[in-house]
């Protein structure tokens, strides 16, 4: 059986490293660069988005949920334990450029990011229930003219999708907030520790249950209370936490985005080094982050109640500007700047990111692991919630109504086992499946580039006009 886990770990690193070479970095950059150009620096109206994500709800549009509870459940999504223990994986692999990396594709990937929400929009149909269905696959299946491939990239997205959800979604996410809590608990053997796991796991699943099993509503309304008290709280402790070190905040920068040009090692030999290293992991870590590029995000703002899909892209697109631009940054200068601050850290023992997360907060008297802990239990929590919606839609998309329900029962069930699987291989597993969710996705947001950009000149002139086109129905 342990011949069987290595060569399988090797394999699924292998597979990692050939989805996520330079052909990925250049489509992913390519994608984010391209759309600044098409939109027309798209970035330029985040004032505008912000405001109109706390504008009152659109009730005279047709959607399931608001454009803010649409916002709140992506961004439930998307703000999760990439933002805290993958900031620091991609530190401890790509070494503090990757950060600066990480950052660039959160400023790019607005562009991205209002792009693929437009298409979603603009091509969602709804079931003859009259509930919103959207996202990649549709704008692949209705947008494009050659119809037999758009059907199949649309198959192959929502597979990918589907699969993800078990991964990014259930057990990346179940994983990190059972080892953040077991880390403050001392165990007399490896048996006690196990059976911890299992039983958060199990306390975890009827948390998520009692929410995923209602539904779209039932989603927004948890993640519309929970998403804003939990950021605001996460990013006053990194303020904190920065402001204690405030002396090493300059020099933190500068060897972030010197690290970002350069071969410089730094912290020691178990962090990455080189500059192809901080690309790689930079990208990894930042599309994990923020999912700019993904087409996670679209499956749900498809359902938001908007007058047309300019608005609703606009609103999706504060969720990168956030997530990664803000959170993401916040996180990289605290790791940075406390292991420059506290050089008795031993870098040469630290073995992964999150133990790298758990040294660098310790050394925060009291407000540090309370900040780590509450913040990886409600991120997981809330990311968990989201991306069961998302593998709902893609479920819906491949297998009809009736996948529904076997499919929460068996992500309930990749949650319970999440806390006893390998941190790294989950990781591992889980970017492989981000690359291939981002191959069709990517695909429909250039080819259908041309579309967005007319769109997109036409409605930023007419913010409040509505789009006139009938919805389709379709049966699923």
């Amino acid at each position: 059986m342990e011949g069987f886990v290595e060569a399988f770990s090797a394999g699924v690193d292998a597979i990692d490293g050939f989805v996520w070479g330079w052909a990925m970095i250049v489509l992913l950059l390519g994608t984010h660069l391209f759309m600044t150009i098409r939109t027309k620096f798209i970035q330029r109206k985040l004032g505008t988005a912000i405001k109109l994500s706390f504008t009152a709800q659109d009730t005279e549009s047709e959607g399931d949920v608001s454009q803010f509870g649409a916002l709140t459940t992506a961004l439930a999504a998307t703000i999760g334990t990439g933002n805290i223990v993958g900031v620091a994986t991609g530190l401890f692999f790509g070494g503090p450029g990757a950060i600066f990396w990480m950052w660039i594709t959160g400023i790019f990937g607005i562009a991205t990011k209002y792009a693929e929400t437009f298409i979603s929009v603009k091509y969602r149909v709804k079931d003859h229930r009259g509930e919103m269905l959207g996202g990649a696959m549709y704008a692949l299946e209705r947008g494009f003219k050659h119809k037999k491939l758009g059907k199949v990239l649309a198959v192959l997205f929502a597979l990918f999708a589907f699969i993800a959800s078990f991964g990014i979604g259930a057990s990346v996410q179940s994983n990190s907030l059972s080892g953040v809590i077991t880390a403050y608990i001392p165990f007399d053997s490896p048996e006690q520790l196990v059976g911890a796991n299992a039983m958060i796991g199990v306390f975890l699943v009827i948390l998520v249950g009692v929410v995923i099993f209602g539904g779209i509503k039932s989603i927004t309304r948890v993640t519309e209370k929970l998403v804003p008290v939990m950021a605001l709280l996460y990013a006053a402790g990194c303020i904190v936490i920065i402001g204690m070190n405030w002396q090493f905040v300059g020099d933190a920068l500068g060897l972030i985005v010197t690290c970002a040009f350069s071969g410089q090692a730094a912290f020691g030999g178990a962090v990455g080094s080189g500059i192809a290293l901080a690309l790689q992991y930079g990208f990894k870590r930042g599309l994990f982050s923020n999912e700019s590029g993904m087409g996670s995000a679209p499956l749900v703002a498809s359902a938001a109640q908007t007058r047309n899909p300019v608005r609703q892209a606009l609103v999706s697109a504060t969720g990168t500007f956030w997530d990664t631009v803000v959170v993401c940054l916040m996180t990289g200068l605290v790791l940075v700047s406390t292991i420059m601050k506290n050089p008795n850290i031993n870098m040469d023992t630290i073995e992964n990111g999150g133990q790298m997360t758990t040294a660098a907060f310790s050394q925060i008297p009291y407000i540090g692991p309370a900040i780590l802990v509450f913040s990886i239990i409600t991120f997981a929590y809330s990311t968990i919630l989201g991306w069961s919606y998302y593998g709902e839609r893609a479920a819906e998309y491949l297998l009809g109504r009736k996948a529904i329900l076997p499919y929460k029962v068996i992500f309930t069930a990749i949650v319970v086992l999440g806390p006893v699987l390998a941190l790294d291989l989950v990781w591992t597993i889980a970017d492989v499946l981000n690359a291939l969710m981002a191959i069709p996705n990517l695909v429909a947001v250039l080819l259908l580039s041309g579309v967005i950009a007319k769109e997109t000149r036409h409605y930023l002139a007419n913010l409040d006009e509505k789009d006139t086109a009938e919805i389709p129905v379709v049966r699923r």
